[in-house]
């Protein structure tokens, strides 16, 4: 009987130490709120209405490089039934309370469409982003009234 739970007891931690050893490593990302600790690619949706033009929404991908800086950014947008394919570069701050903006110029085809400002919010262990714009400038300096949200999740 000894025997019996011996070898049971062994196969037991045999198996545990297997599943151990191939389990996927932690990735290893600062986790704590700054510019550092949100830099990696994201996926987004943004949805609401320009007032006066009518309803947005896009998807697209971005990187934050963990330096301030909004890089390799692009999406296909809707803007009152109006498809563009739309990239965009800019700035982002991150305070240690996990809010912070993003400041990006939006171009389609080589051309400036606007800029934007968001302000932001981190959550789910900087896994989730959530954005608002408060400012939408057109190229003529023109403000354009928005209710438009960001949803974002690191990818």
């Amino acid at each position: 009987m000894r025997h019996k739970i011996a070898r049971f007891s062994l196969a037991v931690v045999f198996a545990i130490a297997v599943m151990t050893s191939l389990a996927a490593p932690a990735q290893a990302w600062d986790q704590s709120c700054s510019a550092a600790g949100v830099a990696g690619n994201w996926g987004f949706t943004d949805t609401g209405t320009v007032i006066g033009i009518g309803p947005r929404t896009a998807v697209g991908v971005f990187t934050l490089d963990g330096k301030g800086n909004v890089v390799n950014a692009s999406a296909t947008s809707s803007l009152n039934g109006s498809i563009a394919v739309e990239t965009f570069s800019g700035t982002y701050t991150v305070n240690s309370d996990c809010t912070g903006t993003i400041n990006v110029t939006i171009y389609a085809s080589g051309v400036e469409l606007f800029t934007v400002t968001l302000n932001t919010a981190f959550d789910d262990g900087m896994k989730e982003l959530r954005g608002l714009f408060t400012s939408v400038t057109e190229p003529n300096g023109t403000a354009l009234q928005t209710v438009v949200s960001l949803q974002a999740r690191r990818q």
